[in-house]
């Protein structure tokens, strides 16, 4: 094979990063998934700072953009449309809630409606099932659920643009098979919606006239059919490939795997509970999240002796990926440093009614984040054939 042929085979293997071609320009590829998590999970800790609903409207800007720029065809990558229809559930049921549940409403509030009344008895005292409803209490339902909307759809966009079939090489040995489970669920609900897709283009190639309730047993049928043997042929790859073998760790080594990820979780919760909360005692704080992350490590380091795996062609990690994953802690990092705003504009209050400001640092933070939809490299058509 000459030097040439060799270098178009491996710039058209999947992970093998952007070879040069022989016109000495570099091919595009598909960015590390830890890049993508790591910029979607500072990004969401950025979201929860602030609950102004400005901000968190150009955080959902941001991640249209990069998502619609970088996304692939794959199955996996076509879901943010859904994250954003949960994501107006979630709004619209906050709002449903606090206007349901109400708390009363102040002299200074400004009435929108009432709802009838129903008395509660004396033991569930301070909810009050309906009653007025203020333009107040709605904005500030709406603006709870955006935030936690905005979450919802960071993890959205890290699950369309990272692919998790990769994510699972680089899990550490000791996670593999709850890495391999999550895979195939995440896996599910794409390949069922190709199923019906492909099975309702059949319908219309053979004419089919039934519609509603009467086409149903004409889709579902096949569906079904097609995912038991999709079922059985992923069962049969994996048992050739050894998922499922009890492996060399000695019951003992097993216990203290799960006492060290039991206490290093309970360290992590109380570390977080400690973080937010400014009247715990201090040792809850970070001290708690240290030790609670070197107990979780050494489980895993612990854990991950018995399996033994191999990746072949590793996926690099380059400069896109550094400028990536610090696009977004850099994000999340002036959110949190309070340096040249006020911390009041992250959260305007509703009393009096007023326009929310946008504050320029954190506007330029939260575009900042929106720079990975050009810092990463474009996947291109032969990526996005392969990848669906």
């Amino acid at each position: 094979m000459t030097a040439v042929a060799r270098t178009g085979v491996e710039a058209a293997l999947p992970g093998s990063g952007a070879a040069p071609d022989p016109g000495g320009r570099r091919l595009p590829r598909t960015l590390h998934p830890v890049a993508w998590w790591i910029w979607a999970l500072a990004l969401a800790t950025a979201v929860s700072r602030t609950a102004n609903p400005l901000l968190l409207l150009l955080v959902l800007a941001v991640l249209g953009y990069v998502v619609t720029a970088r996304r692939t065809e794959a199955p996996w990558a076509r879901g943010f449309k859904y994250y954003l229809y949960l994501a107006l559930t979630v709004v619209a049921i906050r709002v449903v809630f606090r206007a349901v549940f109400a708390t009363g409403i102040t002299p200074r509030d400004h009435f929108l409606f009432s709802l009838p009344h129903i008395p509660t008895p004396d033991w569930y005292a301070g909810i009050q099932i309906g009653g007025p409803v203020s333009l107040e209490a709605v904005l500030s339902a709406a603006t709870d659920g955006l935030r936690l909307a905005c979450m919802l759809c960071c993890i959205g966009a890290a699950n369309t643009l990272a692919n998790p079939k990769r994510a699972l090489r680089v899990l550490p040995g000791a996670l593999h098979e709850l890495g391999v489970a999550v895979t195939v669920a995440i896996s599910v609900a794409p390949q069922l919606v190709q199923s019906v897709q492909r099975v309702a283009r059949a319908r219309k190639l053979r004419a089919g006239r039934a519609n509603g309730l009467k086409a149903l047993r004409g889709i579902v049928v096949p569906v079904l059919e097609d995912a038991l043997e999709r079922s059985l042929r992923l069962a049969a790859a994996m048992d050739s490939r050894g998922y499922g073998r009890a492996g060399t760790a000695t019951r003992n080594s097993r216990r203290a795997t799960g006492a060290l990820m039991l206490l290093g979780m309970c360290g992590l919760c109380a570390g977080a509970y400690g973080l937010l909360d400014a009247t715990a005692p201090r040792f809850l704080g970070l001290p708690a999240m240290a030790s609670g992350a070197v107990l979780c490590l050494a489980g895993l380091r612990l854990g991950g002796r018995r399996v033994a795996r191999t990746a072949y062609r590793p996926d690099p990690w380059r400069l896109p990926e550094w400028a990536v994953a610090g696009s977004g802690v850099l994000s999340a990092v002036l959110l949190f440093s309070n340096l040249g705003y006020n911390a009041a504009e992250l959260n305007p209050s509703i009393y009096p009614l007023s326009w929310p400001t946008l504050p320029l640092v954190p506007t330029a933070a939260i575009l900042l984040a929106g720079t990975a939809g050009f810092l990463a490299p474009p996947p291109s058509p032969a990526q996005r054939g392969r990848a669906s």
